[in-house]
């Protein structure tokens, strides 16, 4: 298992460094166009939550992307914040012969 080692970066920062931001818009002001919590989209832009996909649809629909752009992103972030985390376990795996 080969993972280019660059930082994870949270689906959050994306959300507010390239889309909230450049729309001065709010994390509560998204969530009312959303008709979500305002809570919700604030704990992700603070990387306290992840996207869900009912998130990934309403972000999808609103900005013109992808439900998958934004599940992409959280499931890279998982996956990276895992590897370092169980870094060690993983590696006592064996790798199963090709034979």
């Amino acid at each position: 298992m080969s993972m280019i080692n660059l930082p994870a970066i949270h689906p959050g920062e994306i959300l507010k460094e390239l889309y909230l931001d450049p729309l001065e818009m709010s994390a509560g002001a998204l969530a009312k166009k959303l008709n979500v919590p305002r809570t919700r989209i604030e704990r992700i832009v603070t990387e306290k939550n992840g996207i869900t996909s009912d998130t990934a649809l309403r972000l999808a629909r609103f900005f013109g992307t992808t439900p998958e752009f934004w599940m992409n992103m959280q499931v890279s972030y998982d996956l990276k914040i895992e590897a370092e985390r169980s870094s060690a376990a993983i590696a006592r795996i064996p790798v199963r012969d090709a034979a």
